[in-house]
């Protein structure tokens, strides 16, 4: 009977806090980020610093992640994740971020070869490096239009296959298909004997 009632105790608080993030994405309201923040602060703080953080850091990570409520209410759909499994996933996402940002730098070393200007290019290796060139450009420009575009976007623009087949409105298996074509031909047409 206890379990039950706790149960039913933990649904009627998930819906209260459903209610509070939509009151606060509809009419911004301060109420009902008051009593979200009066309940997820502490908890928000204690869950970070069993990840790790620092309690300075915690603290700040709280305060982001009480503003990302604040901000992006809206956002929230209780028919994909109860608000507490929201707001818990974006301090983790925060945590994250923050760690990826100060991850100590190696030191470096002023003898170190990937610091030291690199070697004048010998005239046999210029020419070498311009005849490849040369061979990468006419082996580009005998591509069928549809597999040098798909190439473009990839290697200019940095795009990953499934964003080029947004973005050319094309299924990801004929992306990837034309790129590997492409490649195919390139490799033939740079093993081609001069």
């Amino acid at each position: 009977m206890t379990q039950a009632l706790a149960h039913l105790a933990d649904g009627a608080l998930r819906a209260r806090h459903a209610e509070c993030m939509e009151a606060i994405a509809q009419n911004q309201s301060r109420e009902a980020f008051a009593e979200l923040f009066d309940f997820f602060a502490p908890r928000l703080k204690s869950f970070l610093l069993r990840l790790g953080a620092t309690d300075g850091e915690a603290e700040d990570l709280v305060q982001e992640v009480m503003v990302t409520v604040w901000k992006k209410a809206g956002l929230y759909d209780r028919r994909q994740a109860s608000v507490s499994t929201w707001i818990f996933r974006v301090a983790r996402n925060r945590r994250i971020d923050l760690q990826r940002r100060s991850a100590s730098r190696p030191e470096l070393e002023a003898d170190d070869p990937m610091l030291l200007p690199q070697a004048e290019e010998q005239p046999d290796e210029r020419v070498e490096r311009s005849q490849m060139e040369e061979s990468v450009r006419a082996g580009l420009a005998r591509l069928p239009e549809e597999q040098l575009v798909l190439l473009q976007a990839a290697f200019y623009e940095g795009l990953s296959h499934s964003e080029i087949a947004e973005k050319f409105n094309l299924p990801l298996g004929t992306v990837k298909s034309r790129i590997r074509l492409a490649f195919g031909r390139l490799r033939g047409s740079l093993e081609e004997p001069d």
